[in-house]
């Protein structure tokens, strides 16, 4: 009796293992501060505000996560992820407040047939394009005038399911679909998006859309923001009846150098009629000088057309360049300096500062640390 008890506990106990070795919860983050002097955060009785900020997450938006799967078998593990967005100036919520702003979704995946995700996560759009965006490698004060594309997360989806194709030969597919649960109003405030990813050795090519009816509404649907659009020119907040983007992008690697360049174009559709439209081109480079060092360069052109409004007629050309020193595999230190200038009498607003120039240029010059864990 003493032998078969000692037998059956020892299979249990050989089973628990097995079935622990299958499955893992990993947490992870990154904390990132910095220092930043800009040279015009607007006017005060005709005099220009130049100041310096001590800057959350100039480099990277701070974060921890929990990333977790289980192998239930055949190849197919479920997966989650729950991710908290913060700012490490002052210890308070990010994403309006949300517990897991950043993420918060959970699903299941095969590397025959592919991935299904539900909650709040990236549209496709954001995360293919932005493997060519000079950002992924600098400060997020780099990303394109108003945020227009959305590839600085201006909002994230809620709702939303994804599908994600197996990788076939260097090439990979999503889908997405955003729910409205808006009661009786299941047209709006929904959000579609898709895109195409290609890898080989040395060439990385990215495409993708996405499309949101009547956004900002309602934090309930598909937008994250109780006010996405309230900086826009010329539109007010919440008098959006359409947000369609789209977008191209290219990388190239010669060695120690990577060239990128990326197009997207953003049409924001009044609700009063009318069409507010951003054209976004973009290259960088990226030169890794040493094992340790890593320079980048970004030029930014931005031209920005409405129907609304005359005034809504301008461009802005952007440069930045960048230096990251490794002092180990997840702690770096780093430097921007960036530069933007509207034409005419066209405000400059280099995004993610705290406020507009009174004029027509803004520069910003940051310091900062990172350290990834």
């Amino acid at each position: 009796m003493r032998k078969t008890a000692f037998a059956i506990a020892t299979m249990l106990g050989t089973i628990a293992s097995a079935a622990h070795a299958q499955s893992s919860v990993t947490l992870y983050g990154l904390v990132d501060s910095a220092i930043g002097y800009t040279t015009n955060l607007g006017s005060t009785n005709g005099h220009i505000n130049h100041g310096v900020q001590a800057l959350p997450g100039a480099m990277s938006a701070n974060r921890w996560g929990l990333l977790g799967y289980e192998d239930i078998g055949g190849g197919t593990k479920v997966t989650f992820r729950l991710e908290n967005g913060f700012n490490i100036q002052n210890g308070t919520l990010g994403q309006g407040g949300r517990m897991f702003g950043r993420s918060a979704y959970v699903g299941i995946g095969n590397h025959s047939w592919g991935t299904v995700t539900a909650g709040r996560q990236y549209l496709p759009f954001q995360e293919d394009l932005g493997n060519e965006m000079a950002a992924y490698y600098m400060s997020g004060y780099t990303f394109h005038p108003y945020d227009s594309d959305d590839m600085n997360a201006t909002f994230r989806p809620n709702n939303a399911i994804k599908y994600t194709t197996p990788t076939i030969a260097g090439f990979t597919a999503k889908g997405m679909y955003a729910f409205s649960n808006l009661a009786g109003q299941i047209n709006t405030n929904r959000l579609w998006s898709a895109s195409a990813d290609y890898v080989n050795a040395y060439l990385h090519l990215d495409a993708g859309f996405f499309t949101v009816n009547r956004p900002g509404i309602n934090t309930v649907g598909a937008e994250a923001s109780d006010n996405t659009y309230g900086a826009l020119p010329t539109i007010a907040a919440g008098g959006i009846a359409k947000h369609t983007v789209w977008g191209v992008g290219a990388g190239y690697t010669f060695g120690s150098l990577l060239w990128d360049f990326v197009y997207t174009h953003a049409a924001f559709d009044a609700t009063v009629g009318g069409v507010l439209r951003f054209n976004n081109y973009e290259t960088s480079v990226r030169y890794q000088l040493t094992p340790a060092t890593v320079l980048t360069a970004e030029y930014l052109y931005t031209n920005q057309r409405s129907t609304v409004a005359a005034n809504g007629n301008t461009h802005y050309n952007q440069g930045a360049v960048g230096i990251n020193y490794f002092l180990s595999k997840t702690c770096d230190l780093y430097s921007n300096l960036v530069y933007q200038r509207a034409a005419g009498s066209a405000h400059a607003w280099i995004l993610n500062e705290t406020s507009m120039s009174s004029n027509n240029s803004q520069f910003l010059a940051l310091v900062g640390i990172r350290k990834k864990f």
